[in-house]
């Protein structure tokens, strides 16, 4: 049995190995003699002494302050958390993932990935390292990755403040499982661009609607910013449209009948004969129920920037075509 004592506090542990008590050496707290037995336990003895003060060492740095039941625990192995920055942001990414489909989004989760991704490679830039333990964060490092993220990385003042919030996120989980103290964003201020929610005038719509693609991909894209125009749907409930969601009324007049993926309310949206000829163009495409073929965001964006070049338009974006069907909707 041996004993950790720091600032008066004391914790005991097992070496799991018999000792004869016959053989101790109490003034050198090891066993005396040269036997195999001697041997083998003062061997334990300097080996859990070398781990203690690891631990110790470990603790102290991450974390700013040591007591012994942390280090009992880290020595055990049990009830130890995430004492470094970027370990426990994988880690919440990892639960994240699991939730995805049950009340979480995929959109959201790719967010999460690719903000772990700029904070590595700030970490890798700044400091040369591979991770940093969360007993080292200070407001500098969060004014440090600030400034990385708009001079180095050349961002947006509302991508910057999106990122910084997904950080402090990972913060607040740290200092709720008891490995940070200290929050290192008290005393940074910063704050979101408001911004405006652009609509097309008419005459641009009929731009976007009427100019000529030849390349396949763009008329996609085109077609799925159209669609979205007329009937409203999110990026993500138009990903899970199928024929499900489609239904005709008595009258002959069809339907879109889908529960919103973000807030979980159903909407019925009258169609129109332009989404139902988009349908049609796109039904022989199909492989499974869904309606249309997902993309990525990146996709939508890169192809959204081709779509402004070629039919003289200011600016695209999926809020933007949201804001523009309920624009002329009014």
């Amino acid at each position: 049995m041996g004993r950790i004592t720091i600032d008066g506090e004391s914790r005991t542990f097992s070496l799991h190995t018999d000792a004869d008590l016959a053989l101790w050496d109490a003034s050198e707290n090891r066993m005396s003699g040269k036997s195999k037995l001697s041997q083998r336990v003062n061997r334990e003895i300097e080996k859990h002494i070398q781990k203690i003060n690891g631990y110790y060492d470990e603790i102290l740095y991450n974390e700013g302050y040591i007591t012994a039941e942390s280090v009992k625990n880290a020595l055990d192995g049990t009830g130890k958390k995430e004492t470094f920055l970027l370990k426990l942001f994988r880690e919440h990414n990892e639960e994240f993932q699991l939730r995805v489909g049950v009340d979480k989004a995929e959109g959201t989760f790719i967010k999460y990935k690719r903000s772990y991704d700029r904070l590595s490679d700030f970490i890798r830039y700044k400091f040369n390292m591979e991770d940093v333990g969360l007993g080292s964060l200070s407001l500098t490092f969060i004014e440090d990755y600030d400034f990385y993220l708009r001079v180095e990385r050349n961002m947006a003042n509302n991508t910057v403040s999106d990122l910084m919030k997904h950080l402090k996120k990972i913060i607040m989980r740290a200092m709720k499982q008891g490995t940070l103290k200290k929050n290192p964003f008290s005393g940074y201020a910063h704050s979101q661009t408001e911004m405006v929610c652009r609509h097309l005038q008419p005459d641009e719509l009929e731009r976007v609607m009427k100019t000529h693609i030849s390349d396949k991909s763009l008329c996609y894209v085109r077609d799925i910013f159209v669609f979205a125009c007329f009937t409203g749907l999110a990026y993500a409930d138009l990903c899970r449209l199928s024929e499900e969601n489609l239904k005709t009324e008595k009258d002959g007049r069809m339907w879109i009948c889908i529960e919103r993926q973000k807030s979980k309310t159903e909407c019925n949206i009258p169609m129109m004969k332009l989404p139902l000829q988009i349908i049609e163009k796109y039904r022989p495409e199909r492989k499974d129920e869904k309606l249309f073929k997902t993309v990525s965001s990146g996709f939508l964006a890169c192809n959204f920037r081709k779509l402004e070049k070629l039919c003289s338009v200011h600016h695209i974006s999926y809020h933007c075509l949201r804001h523009t069907r309920y624009h002329f909707a009014a």
